[in-house]
């Protein structure tokens, strides 16, 4: 687990060294560099990576890696150079194999496993590959190139689901790419302007859907996704990999598909605790995290194991959730692995400019300052490897939004004139226009299904990913925004995705493609890879093993989505290993109280950030439409908080990402 960086074009050993510098912290063990002289006049590569190191702890591991094999056709060690960032959990296999068609190792490391691969299928060795990846090779052999591959090319990929981060730019100048965008933005000639259109998606998902980020002319790699490069140009990018939903469902009982997805969970969690390095977990008490914990002591029963937990002052529930703590306590005396539970208090919300740093990208989520807190003191500990559970909601069912989906089959027989009525008292309600407010979390579900009553199919599932309408956002918008991003419907982004599954017709599934597609890899999985890699630790995340989630997705939906019961199937097939309790508790997020710290803790920082003189100065909102949206929310006439939330994170991410070059300071103090 690493941070990588490099170039093909016009550019300076310079810009490489400050590209290194801002992924310093992704790897605090090794740092490397070479540049590497091209037969085009002005062209140059560049590849640096800081090393985590967690398989083959010895020097053997350095990268940027070489090979070192007559098998591989290298007549020079550069001839194939490689940095990578990501864990190959079935490399041993893979190794094994290259090994008997005569290929010669010198470590025992999965990035070296990785080059020999690319050596013997060229691109086609991609879905092979079971692990967590962004990597970048250079094929600067002679012969032997595989189809579609010329002398000298690069060839990037990123894995299945998005788990590791590939940022990149195509400049007038050659190719950029980094695993992190601050690394990018260190070639100070790119322009930093906001993309209008990313934004307009941002302000109605929370996150930016791939492959768009805010800032215009930098991308990130969709997941599944690979790229090649020729002369500092992007000449083929092709998706190798898609989710596999469209497949007719299994015709299995129900308890027969529950004990061979226990099987497969117990798989996947024995595959991913491959480390020369201490191991560790989240535990937030929910199913998710509880059953990677389960398994970790079922797979190992006598290694010792300590689990993460956030706990926040007295104990008490968070935006209607019940506190995690009781549940995270007796899950782990279950287990028999130690807890470390970290209180939280209101100030914590201190660090939300080093998240929004560590983030590359706004996202008005207070969850990931969480996630570091727990990251940095597992790296205290001496633990660079934790288990999360993230992904079990996405492939198994587990939103309110897929229960609201379902819920539909009670009141869809409804005329649609009947069904507009619902969502324009809906929308009227959610904006303001209500009596008693919006301050029960129950009465602020009900609002959101009712808002989106007279939508039509994919319109309407996508419409619970939205936590803002298009009227609202338009009235916040500054009128030069507002024109830009008039025809811009936020739905595109995914109903493009859906496009690519036209054949899989049940609604359930639908959305959990488009939760693995977009608010997996662009929300839940950049914060979870980014706040560890904050502190120098890998988080790992079993439930999005890509062979579990090719068995997931031909279950049933029926037996997924029980009526209220979400993830039914996970929970039945985890009943051996946890108590009930844990299993069928009431769903809880890995949040914080947002709302309350908005309109006490945070209020200041709220009057500050969106005063009317930081919005005229920045020009992409009207103050006044703000100032009235702050106060409407303030007096619990509109549930405005994370709108608001946004818009706080956009402009502080902006007075670090595009008011100044990200700062190498910060990324070299958590590299110590």
């Amino acid at each position: 687990m690493c941070g990588i960086a490099g170039f093909q074009g016009d550019f300076s050993a310079a810009l490489l060294d400050r590209m290194s510098m801002a992924v310093a912290h992704r790897g605090p063990d090794d740092a490397g560099r070479v540049l590497l002289p091209t037969c085009a006049p002005r062209e140059i590569v560049g590849f640096a990576h800081r090393r985590l190191s967690i398989v083959d702890l010895s020097p053997a591991g350095h990268q940027p890696m070489t090979a070192r094999c007559p098998r591989c056709r290298c007549q020079e060690l550069s001839d194939l150079a490689l940095v990578y960032n990501g864990e190959l959990y079935n490399h041993l296999v893979l190794r094994h194999e290259l090994e008997s068609r005569g290929h010669v190792f010198f470590s025992n490391t999965d990035s070296e496993t990785l080059l020999h691969l690319y050596s013997e299928h060229g691109t086609g060795m991609l879905p092979m590959l079971n692990g967590i990846f962004a990597f970048a090779i250079r094929d600067g052999r002679v012969t032997g190139q595989p189809p579609g591959i010329e002398r000298g090319d690069l060839f990037l990929a990123r894995d299945q689901l998005g788990v590791k981060p590939l940022y990149y730019a195509q400049t007038e100048h050659g190719f950029l790419f980094a695993s992190e965008l601050k690394a990018i933005l260190q070639d100070t000639r790119l322009p930093r302007e906001i993309d209008r259109t990313a934004l307009h998606y941002h302000l109605a998902y929370l996150w930016t859907p791939a492959p768009l980020t805010l800032i215009e002319g930098i991308r990130k790699l969709p997941p599944g996704h690979s790229l090649v490069v020729h002369g500092g140009r992007i000449i083929n990018e092709r998706a190798w990999y898609d989710i596999p939903y469209g497949r007719d469902p299994f015709c299995q009982t129900e308890r027969e598909i529950a004990l061979e997805l226990h099987n497969r969970i117990e798989q996947a969690v024995s595959r991913q605790l491959m480390a020369d390095v201490p191991v560790g977990a989240f535990l937030s008490g929910g199913l998710d995290s509880s059953a990677v914990v389960s398994m970790m002591r079922r797979v190992r029963p006598d290694e010792d194991f300590t689990a993460y937990c956030i706990g926040f002052a007295g104990n008490e529930a968070v935006e209607g959730n019940p506190a995690d703590l009781p549940y995270a306590t007796r899950v782990a005396k279950h287990a028999g692995i130690e807890l470390r539970a970290l209180q939280i208090q209101p100030s914590v919300i201190s660090h939300l400019d080093r998240m929004l740093f560590y983030l590359d990208e706004p996202q008005a989520d207070p969850a990931p300052i969480n996630a570091l807190l727990i990251a940095e003191q597992a790296r205290r500990d001496g633990i660079p490897v934790l288990l999360a559970g993230t992904g079990g909601d996405d492939i198994f069912s587990g939103y309110r939004r897929h229960h609201a989906l379902r819920v539909e089959r009670t009141w869809g027989w409804l005329p649609q004139v009947v069904r507009d009525g619902m969502g324009c008292a809906g929308r009227s309600l959610s904006s303001g226009s209500n009596l008693g407010g919006l301050r029960t979390h129950a009465l602020r579900r009900v609002m959101k299904v009712l808002a989106s009553a007279d939508l039509r199919g994919d319109e309407r599932s996508i419409s619970y990913f939205c936590w803002s309408t298009d009227a609202l956002r338009q009235t916040l918008y500054s009128p030069a925004l507002a024109e830009a991003t008039g025809h811009s419907d936020v739905m595109a982004p995914m109903l493009e995705s859906l496009s690519h599954i036209s054949g899989e017709r049940d609604p359930l599934n639908r959305m959990l493609y488009l939760e693995g597609k977009h608010f997996l890899a662009d929300h839940n999985l950049n914060y979870t890879d980014k706040m560890g890699m904050a502190a120098g630790v890998e988080i790992r995340v079993p439930l999005l093993d890509v062979d579990l989630v090719d068995y997931a997705t031909r279950i049933p939906s029926s037996m997924k989505q029980k009526g209220r019961m979400g993830k039914a199937i996970f929970k039945k097939a985890m009943e051996p290993d946890l108590p009930h309790d844990v299993i069928y508790r009431r769903k809880s997020g890995f949040g914080a109280p947002l709302r309350r710290w908005l309109r006490n803790e945070l209020l200041a920082t709220v009057d500050e950030t969106l005063s009317p003189d930081a919005l005229r100065t920045r020009g992409l909102f009207d103050p006044a439409a703000v100032q009235h949206l702050i106060a409407l929310d303030r007096a619990g006439r509109v549930d405005g908080a994370y709108t608001i939330f946004a818009l706080m994170c956009v402009e502080l991410w902006s007075r670090q990402f595009l008011d100044h070059v990200p700062d190498l300071h910060e990324a070299a103090l958590a590299a110590i």
